[in-house]
């Protein structure tokens, strides 16, 4: 299966209306409790961007803001590139249903020159993704029967004697079936965790992600090396309080390369 033919790029899939303007409709597979899952969300705002003939560079920063709710009929994304560098590229990039406005973003875009470079976060030590069981999707959550996802630990069971002190989830992930990695479908996989509430408490309540920022550390020749590999997913909370909880994240590579961060803060009601 090509990528053009993956229900992820169905679902992303933008027509063109005009010079910075495209419109689109998210597919029921991806659907989330309320609405379409965030993760293609973020995927869609930042294809307008890929698809702009301006672009200068590849993708290094993403920033969505969930302002409104949005169902899954037809939608419009504007995206307009703000200022252009000599190596970057600053974009501004709304999502509108209805006539409306409900989603808002920013992102970077840059040509990367070879410098000294370190990582220094190492990555988890767990065992391989073919040493891990997959996990059964949520039945509640459609979006998550197109990911397969085997998890190590941190797995939400929504039964109370698996309350945990800790909000850390660590999991084998690659899209189903599986789908060569891009910047868009890092820019979804950096959004397959639940919120941390939910695993706290192993209780659903209302909740969905306010603003979520996903920086990229790989540049499109290296991600291609990676092909259909499974990723490590792992997210953690630093502080649940009073109705808003964030939640810190990074998707790796089996190689132990670190490929994506991401920082998101969550309403919840509980």
């Amino acid at each position: 299966m090509t990528n053009a033919e993956h229900p992820f790029d169905q679902t992303i899939r933008l027509t063109r209306q005009g010079n910075d303007e495209f419109s689109g409709q998210f597919t029921p597979a991806y659907a989330n409790m309320v609405g379409p899952f965030g993760g293609v969300i973020a995927a869609a705002m930042l294809n307008a961007v890929m698809q702009s003939p301006q672009r200068l560079g590849e993708p290094v920063a993403l920033t969505v803001n969930f302002a409104g709710p949005i169902s899954s009929e037809g939608f419009t994304v504007k995206a307009r590139a703000a200022r252009t560098n000599r190596s970057t590229q600053h974009w501004i990039i709304e999502l509108s249903q209805h006539g409306e406005v409900a989603i808002t973003a920013t992102a970077m875009t840059a040509t990367r020159r070879e410098s000294w470079s370190a990582q220094e976060l190492k990555c988890p030590d767990v065992p391989a993704a073919a040493e891990v069981s997959t996990t059964p999707p949520i039945d509640i959550a459609a979006w998550t029967h197109n990911y397969q996802m085997r998890f190590v630990e941190g797995m939400l069971t929504f039964k109370a004697q698996d309350q945990s002190d800790s909000s850390e989830s660590r999991l084998w992930v690659r899209d189903e079936p599986a789908r060569s990695l891009d910047y868009l479908s890092l820019s979804a996989l950096a959004d397959v965790f639940f919120p941390r509430v939910f695993l706290r408490t192993q209780t659903p309540c209302p909740a969905g992600t306010v603003s979520m920022t996903i920086y990229f550390h790989v540049d499109s020749q290296q991600l291609a090396q990676y092909q259909t590999e499974h990723l490590l997913a792992c997210a953690r909370a630093k502080q649940i309080y009073n109705g808003f909880a964030d939640q810190t994240a990074e998707l790796w590579g089996s190689d132990g390369q670190l490929l994506v961060t991401s920082q998101q803060l969550v309403y919840y009601k509980c």
